[in-house]
């Protein structure tokens, strides 16, 4: 049973379950193709790779109207598919043309990127991190004065997770593409939360997790762009066209579709009431003096849904959470705390933020289930701490 005295408003973290996956992994454990494996010849093998095969055509509807269900590639979560991207694309691209030895992130992408760096250097790669104009956002222009051709991968995510700020992701793709690179985004964050389809964005790859829609922990997938090399990070086995060996949690990947397919239809009007919550919130803390959006003027960034992202003078993250989780209300901080110790977030501070404002800072996140109620709530709690 949860506390209903909490009010859980850090779903950019991760989010509970739908009531659709908790019934479509019920309604898997009570049929005969539990346990299963998809990959055998048998009759309940047979069965079980029809169920995949439907959920991986989810999965591709919700990409796109047009995308392949052979297009996607179910993973462990939104980690793995983000290194599955960064190092196959950019090892099969250079394994094409062996002078395209560069790969470019922005600089406010997500650990799972940024904390392979090191790795892709020791793979015989150099990186280059572009830094995002004040409002959040990666500048095509900032992305063309760096490419050249020997870059082999762009990776710039579709919406950034601490600030919610969309990234122009058709533009700076066309940008990679004139040069000859390949287009990754991370979106994780994005994915379901605001409305795209990966077509019409002309990227080749994009990596999406299970707990950021309501699915389970531990799932995600990996869009591929039909005929986009990609080199295997791991080998045994040969599911997922050989690129992602090991046998596919089915229970998990019926729970992913079923969030999937409960939130799709409905992106458009939940997006645009969803917006609408976040302006009323921003408008209302952002009045008072010492509260400020991160990205500055937020009525003119284009934004996610469901996030809220805002640094207070003189007082730290840290101390903002506890006050907060005091009066009952679940939010976290734009920053990592590590041993007792609280780090400036890269993000902000990639921003133009300066270290003393970015220890300040708070990500409010909610999605469709939030109720509006509790919103006010928060802020009037939020005021209070600060006032």
């Amino acid at each position: 049973m949860f506390d209903n005295s909490f009010v859980n408003l850090d779903y950019a973290a991760s989010t509970p379950m739908r009531v659709e996956a908790v019934r479509a992994q019920a309604a898997y454990d009570a049929s005969d193709i539990a346990g299963a494996n998809p990959n055998s010849l048998h009759t309940l093998g047979r069965k079980a790779a029809a169920q995949l095969e439907t959920c991986r055509r989810s999965i591709a509807r919700s990409f796109g109207p047009r995308v392949r269900s052979s297009e996607v590639i179910f993973t462990g979560g939104g980690t793995e598919a983000n290194v599955l991207a960064l190092f196959g694309l950019a090892e099969a691209v250079r394994e094409q043309d062996r002078n395209r030895t560069r790969v470019i992130l922005s600089a406010i992408e997500h650990d799972s990127m940024l904390d392979n760096l090191s790795l892709l250097h020791a793979a015989g790669f150099t990186t280059e991190l572009i830094k995002p104009c004040r409002a959040g956002y990666v500048e095509p222009a900032a992305l063309e004065a760096c490419m050249g051709d020997d870059v082999a991968l762009v990776s710039v995510m579709l919406a950034n997770n601490e600030t919610g700020v969309i990234q122009p992701v058709r533009e700076l793709a066309a940008v990679a593409h004139a040069r000859g690179a390949l287009y990754h985004a991370d979106a994780v964050q994005g994915w379901l939360h605001t409305p795209f389809d990966v077509q019409e964005l002309n990227i080749d790859a994009l990596s999406v997790a299970g707990h950021k829609i309501g699915g389970p922990v531990g799932i995600g997938a990996l869009y591929l762009k039909n005929r986009t090399p990609l080199r295997a990070r791991s080998f045994g086995g040969g599911q997922e066209r050989n690129l992602r060996p090991g046998t596919q949690d089915l229970r998990a990947i019926v729970a992913l579709a079923a969030a999937a397919d409960a939130l799709h239809p409905h992106i458009e009007e939940d997006s645009k009431r969803l917006l609408g919550l976040s302006s009323l919130l921003y408008e209302r803390i952002c009045t008072h003096p010492h509260i400020h959006a991160t990205m500055g003027d937020w009525v003119t960034v284009d934004r996610l849904p469901g996030i809220v992202s805002i640094f207070v003078d003189n007082m730290d993250s840290e101390e903002l959470i506890l006050q907060l989780d005091g009066r009952g209300f679940e939010v976290s901080a734009a920053s990592a705390c590590s041993s007792g110790s609280l780090d400036a977030s890269h993000v902000l501070r990639a921003m133009g933020i300066s270290r003393e404002e970015a220890l300040g800072s708070l990500r409010i996140s909610f999605d469709d289930r939030v109720d509006p109620i509790d919103l006010d709530r928060f802020a009037d709690a939020l005021l209070e701490v600060v006032r």
